[in-house]
């Protein structure tokens, strides 16, 4: 296969979530000397934007982007170390939790793809997280950015939760907050106090590298 047909079947298999195949291109465009930067950016991470905006348009469902979001993990398994070796510097450290009484996980792992394609450090503690565990987490890992995930409403409530158990912890002002979810908006983010809000995986990776940036120019002005 050419370079060019590696790229196109690593977008097709992932849009339909071919876990095998995906993995297996994966190994063949390196056979070809293609760079891990290219698989990554020119194929998976395109096909997994386009996932979510054929969610968003109602031609894909939950299931849909599930599967493709497995299919791209496990090429990034192999490209993570590579990417390393590249010296692709880690944009940051992005810490990551759907917040406690929510399980719902998949719109959060698709974020932590994407965040982890574009050069990010990511620290997923899970679901169920509760204001303290993110707070022992903060000042274990020392992240840039602390993203809170609410898939039901009934949990949104936790983000104003979490954000004063980091005023009570004196770590607020030490980490930029994100939050997301599918009934979250900006509005609310706001009214929450929020540094930032992105209402899909694509738009996180674009908003968080948007606050990180200018957090280091106002601390080095």
């Amino acid at each position: 296969m050419t370079p060019e047909e590696i790229l196109r079947g690593l977008y097709d298999e992932t849009l339909v979530g071919n876990g095998p195949r995906v993995l297996e291109l994966t190994h063949e465009g390196l056979g070809l000397q293609m760079q891990p930067q290219q698989l990554l950016f020119d194929a998976l991470i395109p096909s997994l934007e386009e996932v979510g905006a054929r969610f968003e348009r109602g031609d894909f469902f939950v299931p849909e982007m599930l599967i493709a979001g497995r299919a791209m993990a496990g090429a990034m398994e192999v490209l993570r170390p590579l990417l390393a070796d590249t010296g692709v510097a880690t944009v940051g450290t992005f810490l990551m939790g759907t917040v406690k009484g929510d399980v719902h996980d998949i719109g959060k792992n698709l974020v932590n793809i994407m965040l982890e394609g574009a050069g990010f450090e990511v620290i997923d503690l899970g679901v169920q997280v509760a204001p303290e565990t993110f707070v022992r987490a903060v000042e274990e890992h020392q992240p840039d950015v602390v993203g809170f995930s609410a898939f039901l409403t009934t949990t949104m409530p936790m983000f104003k939760a979490n954000l004063n158990a980091f005023e009570k912890a004196g770590i607020r002002d030490q980490v930029i907050v994100m939050v997301g979810g599918a009934p979250v908006t900006q509005e609310y983010a706001d009214a929450v106090g929020a540094d930032g809000y992105a209402s899909d995986a694509s738009a996180c990776v674009k908003r968080a590298k948007e606050l990180l940036n200018q957090r280091r120019a106002t601390v080095s002005a």
